[in-house]
C-alpha cells in the first residue's frame, strides 16, 4: 500500500526524472488523452455570424449639409440595465460609439440626438444616435 501511494505521489508531483519508463508512461498518456479526447467535451465552437461588436454599431444615415450622423447603437453594447439616467447613458452611448467607429476613436464629436429604439415587448433593443463632428 505504501509503494502505491508513493507512486501516486511522485506522479502527481511530477518528480520522475526524464528518460525514465514512469515518465515517459506520463507523457504518453497525455498525449494519447489531448489526441484521442472528443471535441464535444470542450464545447470549443467557432463563433457564427458577425464579430460580437461589429454589428452592434451601425451607420443608419448621413446628412451632408450639416455633417451630422445617425448611428444605430444596440442596447446590449451598454450592458447595463434599461434604466439608466439620461446623463449616464450620454456618456456612455458617446464612448460606445467612439470605441466601434473607426473613423471617430480619434476625432471630437457631440451627441445631438438620443432616441431609443423599442423591441416587441416594450424593452429598449437599439439607440438611434445622431451625431455631430
Amino acid at each position: 500500500m505504501r509503494t502505491i501511494w508513493h507512486i501516486f505521489v511522485r506522479t502527481v508531483f511530477w518528480s520522475f526524472e526524464r528518460g525514465t519508463w514512469p515518465y515517459d508512461l506520463a507523457v504518453a498518456l497525455i498525449v494519447i488523452f489531448v489526441l484521442l479526447s472528443p471535441r464535444s467535451w470542450f464545447h470549443d465552437q467557432p463563433p457564427l455570424g458577425p464579430a460580437p461588436h461589429a454589428a452592434m454599431v451601425e451607420l443608419r444615415d448621413a446628412d451632408p449639409s450639416d455633417g451630422t450622423r445617425t448611428y444605430r447603437v444596440s442596447a446590449k453594447l451598454l450592458l447595463s440595465s434599461a434604466k439608466v439616467p439620461e446623463s449616464e447613458l450620454e456618456h456612455k452611448l458617446h464612448e460606445a460609439v467612439r470605441q466601434n467607429v473607426e473613423t471617430l476613436q480619434k476625432s471630437r464629436f457631440e451627441i445631438v440626438r438620443i432616441e431609443p429604439i423599442r423591441a416587441d415587448d416594450g424593452s429598449i433593443a437599439y439607440y438611434d444616435v445622431s451625431i455631430k463632428p
